[in-house]
């Protein structure tokens, strides 16, 4: 399996993706909308491996999760105030968030939540 960090921007997705062992086999970029996140997983299909993403909760957040499960990537929501902590107060990036993220997929260390179905989560 790979584990795929995501810190997502108002103009860009950042990925880490590492092996099982805990390797980097990519550092790159993508925009945060259909058509970059398809283009996303099309090209880390060439991996031919299983992917899980991570991916701090906040705006966005859902519809990277539910554009990469559709996909057939697995990505877990994290608790952003839990993974706070594990990140590096002097170096705060985005590419340092997506390691972040990837590593503790790694390590099976994600806090994640767990949001309802959009089609069964009832309106207020």
């Amino acid at each position: 399996m790979l584990h795929a960090g995501l810190d997502l921007s108002r103009k860009r997705l950042d990925v880490c993706l590492l092996s099982d062992q805990g390797e980097l086999v990519e550092q790159t970029q993508a925009p945060p909308d259909l058509d970059g996140l398809r283009s996303l997983a099309t090209r880390f299909a060439r991996h031919s491996e299983p992917i899980r993403g991570a991916i701090e909760s906040m705006t966005g957040a859902r519809f990277v999760h539910d554009t990469l499960e559709d996909l057939g990537w697995d990505v877990l929501i994290a608790d952003a105030e839990k993974v706070k902590p594990f990140g590096s107060v002097a170096c705060k990036t985005d590419k340092v968030d997506s390691q972040v993220l990837a590593r503790l997929s790694q390590l099976a260390l994600i806090p994640e939540i767990r949001l309802p179905h959009p089609k069964t989560a009832k309106a207020p």
